[in-house]
């Protein structure tokens, strides 16, 4: 539908004459007659009856304006999408429930009035692409993996690192721990069925199951976090990582444990990407709001995969020190910490 003539049937509508609407549309009556009369054929009906006062619409006319309007709202807020400045700051998060979605929701309340749109994408690769098209401003992520580097023009800043914890239910062995070193899950499967190749949380966690002697279990389904938790709840062998800033759904219900991995602490190195010609104002006020975060870096020795600490950390990269003693090989089964819903 031809919405320059909807413009000038709603405008026309409410001036009650053509040559008012055409002064307002600083056209010549003329035009206003002829797009009006374009639009009448393409609905095939009358939408004005003349009067020796000016126009007056006729059923199908007083019908038609409401969704005429509608059209005009819509357009409006097509171009107000892609207009830089106007339209939300789109930001990539690797998960809702992560804990980079909980930094972006502390932005949001510090700063209501920008507004915001979060998506969620596959890996970085796919993030590094959206910011080079434009298709989002800004990407919560792990900023590199094997084989991969950042493209010319894309831009990333540290943000933290965060550290995985165990999370068992009553029954397991560890549950009582207060503390225990990733050494003494050598030998154990770990399920995480979220894992599918190419991610670059699948390569962390390839990178972590080498280190520490941990097997892998990806198969599914994969029905979510909470079907993962109250599995876990249930069973004397199932065990995840999830991050330490991952609420618990229902802790008091399930009763399940979160155990500190110490010595060393495994952490995910999260950074904010972005492309250094994007022009949305917002970026600017989420970078100098990240900016005035304390730094996040656990205390004492932590674990990273070399390629993802030395990208985040390239002057302080440490290497893990492997020391206790696996316990008799068990059938656990995990989730993962900071990966996608």
């Amino acid at each position: 539908m031809d919405l320059l003539a909807v413009r000038t049937f709603v405008t026309a509508a409410e001036a009650g004459q053509l040559q008012i609407a055409a002064d307002l549309l600083a056209v010549t009556q003329q035009a206003v007659s002829k797009r009006v009369a374009a639009l009448e054929k393409s609905l095939g009906v009358s939408l004005f009856t003349r009067t020796a006062r000016g126009v007056r619409l006729t059923a199908e006319g007083q019908a038609f304006l409401p969704h005429a309007r509608a059209l005009l709202d819509a357009e409006e807020r097509a171009v107000a999408s892609v207009r830089p400045g106007r339209r939300p700051l789109r930001v990539d998060v690797i998960g809702r429930r992560a804990a980079t979605a909980g930094v972006l929701r502390d932005f949001h309340r510090a700063r209501p009035g920008v507004g915001l749109d979060v998506v969620t994408l596959t890996d970085v690769r796919a993030a590094v692409g959206a910011l080079l098209s434009g298709a989002v401003d800004a990407s919560f992520r792990c900023v590199t993996m094997p084989g991969f580097e950042l493209p010319h023009g894309i831009r990333a800043t540290p943000l933290f690192e965060e550290p995985l914890h165990l999370v068992t239910g009553p029954a397991h062995p560890l549950a009582t721990a207060a503390e225990i070193t990733p050494a003494l899950l050598a030998g154990r499967r770990v399920w995480m069925p979220g894992n599918v190749p190419g991610p670059e949380w699948t390569a962390y966690y390839d990178a972590l199951a080498a280190e520490f002697g941990l097997t892998l279990d990806t198969r599914g389904p994969n029905f979510g976090v909470e079907d993962m938790l109250a599995t876990i709840a249930g069973s004397s062998t199932a065990a995840t990582f999830l991050s330490d800033r991952t609420p618990l759904v229902r802790p008091a219900v399930h009763g399940l444990r979160r155990i500190p991995l110490r010595d060393p602490t495994p952490v995910y190195p999260h950074s904010l990407l972005w492309h250094a010609d994007n022009p949305h104002p917002a970026l600017a006020e989420l970078r100098a709001h990240l900016a005035s975060l304390p730094p996040g870096r656990p205390e004492g020795e932590v674990w990273a995969p070399p390629w993802a600490l030395r990208a985040h950390r390239p002057h302080g990269l440490t290497r893990p020190r492997r020391t206790g003693t696996a316990p008799d090989s068990a059938d656990s089964r995990g989730g993962h910490g900071p990966v996608p819903d």
